[in-house]
């Protein structure tokens, strides 16, 4: 199997993957090797895990560091970059806007530019929904104005514009891709969510099932929903990772330009996701009421239409009950709990 491998990436294309040794990234970098190319992860590892690096070789490096991005450039000469390498909490933007601009903005721009002198001109890019802010109808179509209400989205748009402009001067082809709340860990449980501090709803509904942390905290009963909380769009991770292959052929195919909403198109509330981790878990979660958080839509969910044509891309396990079941599948194994309670 190792000769096969190595044979593999001595004759394979490659992709570079920033970020890769994250959440999505990993994922993606999964989907790359699946699809018979070879991943290359370039990151820092600062909130990235090497152990979810298995499909290629890593390249510990920050992308603001134009030396080690070039060196990695040369190297391994892509085909194509995916980058996913950002800072993604909108609360830390919020108290460190510097933070976010530096990593997210001038570490894509220092990218792109090391990118274009090597000769590398393909580029999926790792955006947000965020960039709407509070939408002006439902579902999202991404004709509508952009109005990011945080620093993250305000990062991401602007990332957006710049490539726009590099685009049209330099003839960079790039992907925008606007996801929707990305959620669930590959279906074969080798790798899932694991962010520190652990922010997202699926992730805590499944600890305060399991008696980890505490009860999960909803934040807001009284929303005009058929059951009073958020109703949000969660996308399978594994879906979205093959979006980014779709996305990387197309660009290599000649297409200069995609910028597509990423979600299921399913409305979900929180209570219904809590539902699918009580049927996936046995157990019932815990909760503690709290008032609603500023800034928090009532509802967000995405027209699939513009990505389902371009890309020829359908979810395949992005319905709630596969999103939470392969999310507790992968958590269970790696906080080693007992599941009695759910067979």
């Amino acid at each position: 199997m190792f000769r096969l491998n190595e044979r593999l990436c001595m004759t394979a294309k490659r992709i570079l993957i920033a970020g890769g040794a994250g959440y999505i990234g990993s994922h993606a970098a999964k989907a790359v090797r699946q699809a018979g190319m070879e991943p290359v992860v370039l990151d820092d590892l600062t909130s990235g895990h090497q152990h979810a690096v298995r499909w290629g070789p890593l390249v510990k490096a920050d992308i603001r560091n134009a030396e080690a991005v070039r060196a990695a450039i040369r190297k391994y000469r892509p085909e194509a970059v995916m980058q996913f390498a950002a800072r993604i909490e909108v609360g830390e933007g919020e108290t460190n806007p510097s933070h976010f601009y530096d990593n997210n903005v001038a570490g894509t721009l220092n990218l792109v530019n090391v990118m274009l002198e090597e000769g590398v001109k393909n580029l999926v890019f790792s955006s947000t929904c965020a960039i709407y802010g509070d939408p002006e109808r439902l579902p999202l179509t991404e004709d509508l104005p952009k109005k990011p209400v945080s620093v993250y989205g305000r990062t991401k748009l602007m990332c957006e514009q710049m490539l726009e402009d590099i685009s049209k001067a330099h003839g960079l082809s790039f992907a925008a891709l606007r996801y929707f709340n990305a959620a669930g860990a590959d279906p074969d449980g080798e790798i899932g969510e694991e962010h520190e501090p652990e922010s997202h709803l699926i992730p805590n509904a499944l600890k305060a099932a399991v008696g980890l942390g505490g009860p999960m905290k909803l934040f807001g009963d009284d929303y005009p929903t058929p059951d009073g909380t958020c109703i949000r769009d969660f996308v399978h991770v594994t879906d979205l990772a093959e979006a980014h292959i779709l996305a990387a052929k197309r660009l290599s195919g000649g297409t200069r330009k995609l910028q597509l909403n990423l979600g299921s198109g399913q409305r979900t509330t929180v209570l219904e996701v809590l539902k699918a981790v009580e049927r996936a878990t046995g157990r019932a979660v815990p909760v503690t009421m709290s008032p609603r958080r500023p800034g928090d839509a009532i509802a967000l969910y995405s027209d699939t239409t513009n990505v389902t044509r371009e890309l020829g891309w359908v979810p395949k396990y992005s319905d709630i009950d596969t999103v939470v079941s392969t999310a507790w599948a992968f958590h269970r194994r790696v906080w080693g709990v007992d599941n009695k309670a759910a067979e």
